[in-house]
């Protein structure tokens, strides 16, 4: 059988260029350009190295480059540019072999005295939202501390939603995450955010809603500080988690959100409490209670005891009151008996059926009667009357 090639395939590996090969003649021909080019850009993201080269992107309505200044040119520019300003550089293109990137070399940066278009639309929408109170802390919501649904308005392709749900997963499980899918940069994106934090609101059951995305250039942001998507973070009904970019990225989601997060991994530890700490809390609230619990019992047990030894003294006064006063009355009732008066020599008639007889013409006679004496009764008769 013969196999017959395409024309397109190479023959013999003569014909293969390495991408060494290929990045080295890239940048030969880049090199071989006539003169230097005056650029006008946006300059962003300019970081100072310790080696004292400058590296920065510039850009403009439609399209950036990557730039490159010595330290040697770097030095005699003088303080570097901050995000937003405007500038002409002097530069030759270039090629950085070993990542195969496109770069300008720059030898010159002179400020234009004017400030980039995106960052002068920056400026405006933040004067709008912070004349209308959106940064007011006042307006700012406490994040409730037990949450049982989130909302996370994000890419379902970004790692924001994969660092959300491990962080949450781990501090809380019980704790349900809502994905509300948008865009977050590009063409588009704001209008996809608008519409998910709009819905966001019809959701039943929602504690918090986390907005955000992972990190990327400060250019990639820019969705987030459109002012459509400001104003509709701020009008979500639940308490707001602003979590764009990294650490150094401040969009103006952040200033409107009730609260911000470095990282979107920050913003689930904002969202939902550690597990592990609750339960410490528990077992500290546990012991509190049985100690206040055991404290408790044994103040009231004192009391009781102190009240006890109070009532049992005091029914014994009354008593000793009581048993004072009928031994009075017993000596009373003694002097005042009958049989006192028999025992000094006295002596009663009682006729048979118990009456005392007490007169003369109580004797009838030959009538029988008994004689009470101190000791008993003596048989008697009435002789004459």
């Amino acid at each position: 059988m013969t196999l017959s090639l395409p024309l397109n395939i190479p023959t013999t590996t003569d014909d293969v260029w390495t991408v060494a090969q290929l990045s080295a003649s890239v940048k030969r021909l880049l090199d071989g350009h006539p003169a230097p080019l005056w650029v006008r850009g946006e300059v962003v993201q300019c970081k100072v190295w310790s080696s004292g080269h400058w590296y920065f992107t510039l850009r403009d309505k439609k399209s950036q480059v990557r730039c490159c200044l010595f330290g040697t040119n770097a030095s005699r520019a003088g303080k570097p540019p901050a995000d937003g300003t405007e500038v002409y550089v002097l530069g030759r293109p270039g090629l950085y072999e070993e990542k195969g990137e496109f770069q300008l070399v720059v030898s010159r940066i002179l400020p234009t005295s004017a400030v980039g278009r995106q960052q002068q639309e920056l400026e405006r929408v933040k004067a709008l939202l912070q004349q209308d109170g959106l940064f007011d802390p006042t307006r700012k919501r406490r994040l409730p501390d037990y949450v049982s649904t989130i909302a996370l308005v994000t890419s379902r392709d970004g790692a924001a939603l994969h660092d959300i749900a491990t962080v949450t997963r781990k501090r809380w499980p019980s704790a349900r995450l809502l994905v509300v899918a948008a865009k977050v940069q590009g063409d588009g994106a704001a209008d996809e955010l608008v519409r998910a934090l709009r819905l966001v609101n019809r959701l039943p059951d929602i504690d918090v809603c986390i907005v955000g995305r992972g990190g990327g250039a400060r250019e990639d942001l820019a969705a987030f500080n459109s002012e459509a998507v400001c104003r509709a973070l701020a009008s979500v009904r639940v308490p707001t988690i602003s979590a764009v970019g990294h650490e150094v990225d401040i969009s103006l989601t952040d200033l409107v959100a009730d609260m911000r997060a470095a990282t979107p991994s920050a913003a689930a530890e904002l969202a939902v409490p550690d597990r592990r700490e609750v339960l410490r809390l528990v077992d500290d609230l546990a012991v509190r209670l049985a100690s206040g619990l055991s404290g408790r019992t044994r103040l009231v047990a004192e009391r009781l005891a102190r009240m006890g030894d109070r009532l049992q003294a005091r029914v014994e006064a009354v008593l000793d009151g009581k048993r004072n006063r009928l031994e009075q009355l017993a000596l009373q009732l003694e002097a005042l008996s009958p049989l006192k008066v028999l025992a000094r020599g006295y002596a009663v008639p009682v006729a048979p059926d118990g009456r005392v007889l007490k007169r003369q013409r109580d004797f009838l006679p030959d009538a029988e009667f008994l004689l009470r004496v101190v000791d008993g009764s003596v048989r008697a008769r009435v002789e004459s009357a």
